[in-house]
């Protein structure tokens, strides 16, 4: 058997339905708290710990696959560098003063070994900043990050 409603029972339904939506569109929802619309935010560039100029060269074919001073394989194309007194693993920002390119490497080998020279890129590194034609090129530094408990640094060039 159906049920019929009365027109009143009917119109009663509806008057609370909208008294239900008055209350959550004007008192319930403003109270809750949406999470915020993701907004894009320009990422700046880490601030630099130290900045100097200095001469780079790579090295490459002939180390390729051979152990670097710290015990790591190394690898030619990577985006990697050797310094004579930065500890393994910090990161600098390296520009090349001719070209205006620049690349964040990692040390992880000792190096250079020839007088005047501040760091030994890896081809990958030196291909990358447009040096591999000059075989050497004045570059800025920036240090970027160093190793927990190696700071501050005490020999590095001013």
């Amino acid at each position: 058997m159906r049920r019929t409603y009365s027109q009143p029972r009917a119109r009663s339904f509806y008057a609370w339905a909208a008294v239900r939506w008055l209350l959550l569109m004007f008192v319930i929802a403003p109270v809750l708290h949406a999470p915020p619309v993701a907004v894009a935010r320009p990422v700046l560039p880490p601030k630099p710990l130290k900045v100097w100029q200095g001469i780079a060269s790579w090295y490459g074919p002939r180390f390729h696959g051979r152990p670097t001073a710290y015990g790591e394989t190394y690898d030619m194309n990577g985006m990697t560098a050797a310094h004579r007194a930065l500890p393994n693993g910090s990161l600098v920002r390296v520009t090349s003063l001719r070209t205006g390119r620049s690349r964040v490497l990692r040390i992880n080998d000792r190096g250079p070994y020839i007088e005047g020279r501040e760091l030994d890129l890896s081809y990958g590194a030196a291909t990358s900043l447009g040096v591999t034609e000059t075989g050497i090129a004045r570059v800025r530094i920036e240090l970027l990050e160093v190793p927990k408990g190696h700071w501050p640094l005490k020999r590095v060039a001013d």
